[in-house]
């Protein structure tokens, strides 16, 4: 009776399982974007500094960084005219060049998609992927000098084309930042990363962990790139499904605390299940449709336990004036101000 229980849950999943930001819908399989920056081969073919460059994929962020900051201005300027999609991209880079790079990619698109993002003067864009349904990073105060560091990881349903869209503000990774940026103040920088490829609507891979798995690789070498800048190690903020991601990263990741919020699940049975010495937070309110999905994971559908149940073991983040699945970062609530707390490590 048991296993016929399980079996039925497994089907359930399969057919109503956990989107991130867009709530209840029909989805689509996509395919994880990995590997190397765009142009990288035209980048590893190119002698204009008389060597080679670091190779994007076997290059550690540690070791582009030290590339980098032994290239004169006139070089280091040569490869963001030359190659600005893997500067732009590669994490290691000095954050002052890929916003340089990003900024010129993002000039010379002719797709519509990203017209916004090239529109606004003065954006600090830190990555910016036209592959795909594209990927772009976006950092909210000064990396240079922050002494408290944020990165905000999206659910499902996020991409370049909805990383800052008007409609659900505080449902997108840009909306989220800003207002964590603004609760906490000039000291700090918080970077909204939509650094991988994100489930569509409810489906198999909002109910698996293949894209997670894919995005964790990701999430864990960019904060390795940033480490690599001399920024502080961050607290890292996941939302619904980049909860999944967070999760699976954990063991790997450079961060100070992790806070999932509206998370269908970790893939952990506990917060010692993660292998990690960060903090680890948990948010949810009670009006977040989330707390309908079922907590289980069977035969790779679903994400586990509850990560604010009590056997989970994480801190508790007061959550009783949020608003559904998407009100965590609005301005005034509670979660908002304990979320900045915890970014400028004053939370206990």
């Amino acid at each position: 009776m048991r296993r016929y229980a399980r079996t039925l849950v497994a089907v359930a999943l399969a057919t109503t399982v956990v989107a991130g930001t867009a709530g209840w819908a029909s989805g689509s399989a996509q395919q994880a974007l990995t590997g190397p920056p765009p142009d990288t081969a035209a980048w590893r073919s190119d002698q204009v500094l008389g060597r080679e460059l670091p190779d994007p994929e076997r290059t550690t962020p540690a070791e582009v960084s030290r590339f980098f900051r032994g290239l004169t201005a006139t070089q280091q300027q040569a490869l963001v005219v030359r190659h600005p999609l893997v500067v732009g991209n590669l994490d290691g880079v000095p954050v002052e060049l890929r916003y340089r790079a990003n900024a010129r990619s993002l000039r010379a698109s002719h797709d519509p998609r990203y017209s916004h993002l090239a529109g606004a003067r003065h954006r600090q864009i830190l990555a910016f992927d036209p592959r795909g349904r594209g990927q772009v990073a976006e950092v909210f105060g000064d990396l240079s000098t922050a002494g408290h560091v944020a990165v905000v990881v999206p659910g499902s349903d996020i991409d370049a084309g909805t990383f800052d869209r008007t409609s659900d503000v505080y449902g997108t990774p840009a909306g989220m930042a800003k207002a964590l940026h603004s609760e906490t103040g000039r000291g700090s920088a918080v970077v909204a990363w939509a650094g991988y490829t994100t489930p569509v609507g409810v489906g198999i891979d909002a109910a698996t962990g293949s894209l997670a798995e894919a995005g964790a690789g990701r999430l864990t070498r960019f904060a390795d790139g940033l480490a690599a800048d001399g920024v502080p190690a961050p607290a890292v903020f996941c939302h619904s499904y980049g909860s999944v991601v967070c999760g699976l990263a954990a063991p790997r990741l450079r961060a100070t605390d992790l806070v999932v919020l509206g998370s269908p699940g970790m893939r952990a049975d506990d917060v010692a299940d993660l292998h990690t010495t960060a903090r680890v937070w948990a948010a949810k309110d009670a009006t977040d449709w989330i707390d309908n999905v079922p907590n289980v994971e069977v035969a790779g559908l679903g994400h586990g336990p509850d990560p604010t149940g009590p056997e989970f073991g994480a801190r508790r983040v007061l959550a009783h004036d949020a608003h559904g699945h998407t009100g965590y970062f609005a301005p005034g609530t509670d979660s908002l101000r304990a979320f900045a707390s915890i970014t400028e490590g004053e939370a206990r």
